[in-house]
């Protein structure tokens, strides 16, 4: 029998959260290991942001290419679909085997594979071999939600897992979720000439909750796809096919993308076992500040917390649940590490953002919304980018920035500079005291700024008596 191996804090699963919380771990000098079942390789690299951007890459070359070729044949030499698939791919498997080896580099010896299972509030069983710590951090990841109707196994079904596994592109796909990956893999793939029907009971793609933004890119998206929204789609498989049914409308596709969104990885760890506080849905019930589950010895970070599931938030999130876990070990009270601003970016072309406090957690009393068009901006006219659109939230009475939405080419870089400036706390005077170069998308900022501020000026003004008049 394999000995215990005792340590302070075990660490549950090696993608960005548990590395990241890691190498925390390991530059505050604590005794930790890494335990993984494998694939080494993190969501991010093996299925999720990056394989979507070389998909979205690829197909933005395709369609530029036709775009220029308009109706004639594409000439002799140049990359085919399939050739250009073959080098999202390649990409792909480059990115996740980097990874990987990054894992080993970093974890060495402190690495141990297989999987991990809590039998008690301090052990853990590995594949027969028992730890035992004074600290767990979970960050196990998730997995597609596959609709129940269509879980048994046929090649008719794949998930965002599945998908860079296809050698070949379908002639059409049904795309059930229209979330953040659902519309870029649907675009990516309508680019690259797969025909594409994507469906979602939310009435905006994405996650946008700003109506105006939603409505824009429901306008500028639905020249490229199918889209049901607001309503059910119900998928029957077929001996040829799949037959999507969205109320009235009916299509048949050769297959159907499930991107219903991830499920955390954590039903078949334990947790009871571990003490952790459990929901209606057998989810851990945690605190957001520490991610700490309950009174337990148990922190969950990344997908497997479920809060922010976005690579960067899960960055923050192993640093959280390492040092809460180190002052756990002691006992003692300290300010958990801080959260940065809020940033999700779909990158659409053109990208849809959301910075800082969502529109729908808004108080619309105490907020005023600067707008800029993209037909009053020189650089987007230029780039035929008229549909761009930029919302910031300002607070009334502090000229705060609070938050912004947008659709927008290139608009990842605009996102980033405003969610600096949401993070910053800066004021409407603030940014307008920044330089803006001419013909760029960044006056667009300037120019929502000015709009919030006429507001702003225009409801501070005294109104005039009418005694006289």
């Amino acid at each position: 029998m394999l000995s215990t191996l005792d340590i302070d804090v075990a660490i549950i699963g090696a993608g960005t959260a548990g590395l990241t919380a890691f190498s925390e771990l390991r530059r505050l000098g604590v005794n930790a290991v890494l335990i993984d079942h494998g694939p080494l390789g993190t969501t991010c690299a093996r299925v999720g942001c990056m394989p979507s951007k070389a998909a979205l890459h690829a197909g933005h070359q395709w369609a530029s290419l036709r775009k220029a070729l308009r109706k004639a044949p594409v000439p002799a030499g140049a990359c085919t679909v399939d050739e250009l698939w073959r080098q999202a791919r390649t990409v792909r498997d480059m990115l996740a085997s980097n990874t990987a080896q990054q894992t080993r580099d970093i974890a060495g010896e402190r690495i141990i594979m297989g999987t991990a299972r809590f039998t008690g509030p301090e052990t853990l069983d590995v594949d027969g071999r028992q730890i035992r710590a004074k600290a767990f951090i979970v960050a196990t990841g998730s997995r597609p939600v596959v609709q129940p109707g269509l879980a048994a196994p046929n090649d008719r079904l794949i998930t965002t897992d599945d998908l860079f596994e296809l050698d070949h592109l379908p002639g059409s796909i049904g795309i059930l979720g229209m979330g953040a990956i659902g519309l870029e893999m649907g675009l990516a793939l309508s680019r690259l000439g797969v025909h594409v029907i994507a469906g979602d009971m939310k009435p905006l793609p994405a996650a946008i909750v700003d109506p105006q933004i939603g409505a824009r890119a429901v306008e500028r998206f639905d020249r490229e796809l199918t889209m049901w929204l607001g309503a059910p789609v119900e998928a029957r498989l077929r001996e040829d096919g799949v037959e999507l049914q969205s109320g009235q409308p009916t299509e048949r596709v050769d297959m159907v993308l499930a991107a219903l969104g991830r499920r955390p990885n954590v039903e078949a760890l334990g947790l009871a076992h571990a003490g952790v506080p459990l929901d209606g849905r057998d989810q851990p019930i945690i605190d957001p500040q520490t991610l700490r589950a309950g009174a337990s010895r148990v922190f969950l970070a990344g997908d497997a917390s479920a809060l922010r599931p976005l690579m960067h938030e899960a960055v923050d999130e192993g640093v959280i649940a390492a040092r809460a876990a180190v002052q756990s070990l002691s006992d003692t009270c300290a300010t958990p590490a801080p959260r940065r601003a809020p940033l999700a970016i779909v990158f659409s072309d053109p990208d849809i953002a959301a910075i800082g406090v969502a529109y729908d957690k808004l108080d619309l009393d105490a907020t005023v919304i600067g707008t800029a068009q993209g037909m009053s901006n020189g650089r987007s006219r230029v780039m035929g980018a008229e549909a761009n659109l930029v919302r910031l939230y300002v607070d009334r009475a502090s000229s705060r920035l609070l938050g912004a939405a947008l659709i927008a080419t290139r608009g990842e870089h605009l996102a980033h500079l405003l969610a600096w400036a949401v993070q910053r706390e800066d004021t409407i005077d603030d940014l307008l005291a920044m330089p803006y170069y001419h013909p760029s998308i960044e006056e667009m900022v300037q120019t929502a700024l000015k709009d919030a501020a006429r507001q702003m000026k225009k409801s501070a003004s005294p109104i005039p008596s009418q005694r006289n008049h």
